[in-house]
């Protein structure tokens, strides 16, 4: 009897353990999403083996563990548009932002309705976090009549850093009383749970902002030295001995501090990374000055490097690795004015074989890093010459998350599981990049037509397969190919959409190029 109880007893615990065991979903995969600041292609040493000297170990780590994308792009060849796409899943065109970047004291580019991978993770339950550069604009509560206060301070980066205006007991009045208030409009009322970082490091305010509020209120103008040697770019309100140096240690801080606090949770978590580096400010920590014997450049690159590095060993620290999806990527390509001539005398190209670099249409304006690993999907040391866009994180996450996406979100995102899986066909018929003056490059397979002029050619068209430096424009050998791509590109703007869906409207009327062509009233 005692022997049949005993029996009775263990087969219920295993029938409650293999109840449970069935009725327990697996956690959802954690999502990182480091986005970097500048860095170009080439930068990446396992991107750029022949043409590269900068050593990025802890990055060629990520790749080694997952896949590394050769013909992953931004929408843009500048910081706001592509950030904008990544975190909508919507070309930036399709808002007021065709060109250029969103100034200092802009208001906010992602419109209060607008899903972002954010608001679709906490829809799944995720504990979401954004640490670093935002540069989408925000609600600054700055009143009309007091905006001088803010504007036109002291002088510009390469003006010499003479200062212009006498910084007054008024303008300090005004910016304790601005800065002692909420900042509407930012991060966390875009999806995130909290934010932390600086909103644009070579711009005021000069302080890092806790979710909707500055930590400390800058009452000083910024020194005119801090102007010089590619530092900062705009004097303005700044806490008093503000160190640039100190932004980038302080982001990685938070985010391994944010991981190790998620990891404790039973929520999953999203972390979106945008560093500041190795853009402008060039402030490298005396740790890595000198380091790659390629200039103070490279020393960030060395440095940005270092802190993935860090972000990559709190995922180990906390056992969380093997249910993280990490995506490791860059804004842009690298600006030409940080002294790449100089590195490329040395032997370092940071486009690699592309031509162009930061602002550009060209390939090396906007085709970038992106690396993906998750483990148990992603097959170690795996690369995908597939074409691939930031604007695809968001119907990936869709995807992996089985929630279908409404028609108006993510309008130009395509999903990447099943290349992550290993598949190897194309999931995105076109992609659009833009120059940071706006004029577009359509991609149709490795066709690429530039919505510019060349010599005698109205337009340029490259093949990238033959010809990834783009050195032979086919535009006036091939009128057919320039006239179904030109047609092309009228629909994906006239449908509101590329990813198939009910058409959708874009924000303003989007302008046509190239700029000759006459623009239609159309939205």
């Amino acid at each position: 009897m005692k022997t049949l109880l005993a029996w009775l007893v263990v087969c219920g615990w295993l029938c409650c353990e293999i109840g449970f065991a069935a009725d327990a979903s697996p956690r959802k995969p954690n999502v990182v999403v480091i986005l970097a600041d500048d860095l170009g292609y080439g930068d990446v040493a396992c991107n750029n083996p022949e043409r590269g000297k900068i050593a990025t170990p802890h990055i060629d780590r990520l790749a080694a563990g997952g896949m590394r994308f050769t013909d992953g792009h931004s929408s843009s060849g500048v910081c706001s548009p592509s950030r904008y796409a990544l975190l909508t899943g919507r070309y930036h065109w399709r808002t007021r932002l065709q060109a250029g970047i969103v100034n200092v004291w802009g208001k906010p580019l992602i419109a209060p309705d607008r899903l972002t991978i954010a608001g679709l993770a906490k829809q799944q339950g995720y504990r979401t976090a954004c640490v670093g550069k935002w540069h989408l604009g925000w609600d600054w509560p700055i009143p009309e009549d007091k905006r001088a206060y803010f504007q036109g301070l002291g002088g510009k980066s390469g003006g010499g850093g003479k200062v212009t205006t006498e910084i007054t007991d008024e303008h300090r009045a005004t910016w304790r009383e601005v800065f002692s208030r909420p900042i509407p409009g930012g991060p966390t009322t875009r999806g995130f749970d909290e934010y932390f970082g600086t909103d644009v490091p070579n711009w005021p305010p000069y302080c890092f902002i806790d979710n909707d509020r500055t930590r400390g209120i800058p009452t000083e103008l910024l020194p005119a030295k801090s102007l010089v040697a590619n530092q900062a770019s705009l004097q303005g309100p700044a806490l008093e001995n503000w160190k640039l140096e100190g932004i980038l240690p302080a982001l990685t801080e938070r985010a391994v501090e944010f991981i190790g606090r998620s990891a404790k949770t039973k929520e999953p978590f999203l972390l979106y990374m945008p560093l500041t580096s190795p853009h402008t400010p060039l402030a490298v920590n005396a740790e890595w000055r000198g380091k790659s014997g390629l200039g103070v450049y490279a020393d960030l690159v060395m440095e940005t490097d270092a802190a993935v590095g860090r972000v990559l060993a709190a995922l180990d620290q906390h056992n969380v690795t093997d249910n993280t999806l990490v995506l490791f990527t860059s804004d842009n390509g690298c600006a030409s004015y940080i002294g790449v001539k100089n590195m490329e005398a040395q032997g370092h190209y940071p486009s690699g074989p592309l031509r162009g670099y930061k602002t550009d249409v060209h390939e090396g304006g906007h085709r970038v890093p992106f690396i993906m690993r998750w483990p148990g999907t992603t097959k170690p040391g795996s690369v995908c010459s597939q074409l691939v866009h930031q604007a695809d994180v968001i119907a990936t996450l869709a995807e992996i998350w089985s929630t279908p996406l409404p028609d108006n979100t993510g309008e130009d995102s395509f999903s990447l599981l099943p290349l992550l899986k290993g598949e190897d066909k194309p999931t995105r018929p076109t992609a659009v990049s833009c120059a940071s003056a706006g004029t577009p490059g359509l991609r149709r397979g490795s066709m690429k037509l530039i919505f510019a002029p060349e010599g005698d050619a109205p337009c340029q068209l490259y093949d990238l397969q033959a010809d990834i430096g783009e050195t032979k424009n086919l535009a006036n050998d091939n009128p057919t190919v320039v006239a179904e791509m030109s047609a092309l590109m009228e629909q994906i703007i006239r449908s509101g959409r590329s990813r198939p869906g009910a058409p959708q409207k874009n924000d303003i009327m989007v302008k046509r190029y190239p700029i000759a062509q006459k623009n239609a009233d159309a939205k």
